[in-house]
């Protein structure tokens, strides 16, 4: 048995381990980088699509409360329209007998 030739060809497999091994090392290293890079990415996408959707709750907001004052002020004219509804035979009446008044004096 040559053990010299054993120990070369166990150095020279070894070698060739450690450079398969070195550009593995690279690519991952290289993945991982790119992989950082997209996460950062994608974190301000998501940190720029966050601020539009807050601005546009914000509108939604404003336009939630001016709905409620329009709907505050409808309650409003509808409580004078029944009321007036109400109160205008009396209106009517009173109006047509001072007229009427008028007429015979």
């Amino acid at each position: 048995m040559d053990v010299e030739g054993e120990i070369r060809d166990l150095k020279r497999r070894v070698g060739e381990l450690g450079g398969g091994f070195g550009f593995l090392t690279q690519q991952v290293r290289a993945v991982h980088l790119d992989l950082l890079n997209f996460q950062d990415q994608t974190n301000q996408r998501f940190d720029k699509v966050d601020g539009r959707f807050d601005k546009v709750d914000g509108r939604f907001d404003k336009v939630e409360g001016r709905l409620d004052r329009v709907e505050g002020r409808l309650d409003r004219v509808e409580v004078e329209v029944r009321q007036l509804r109400e109160e205008l035979p009396t209106v009517v009446g009173d109006v047509m007998r001072e007229v009427l008044r008028e007429q015979k004096g």
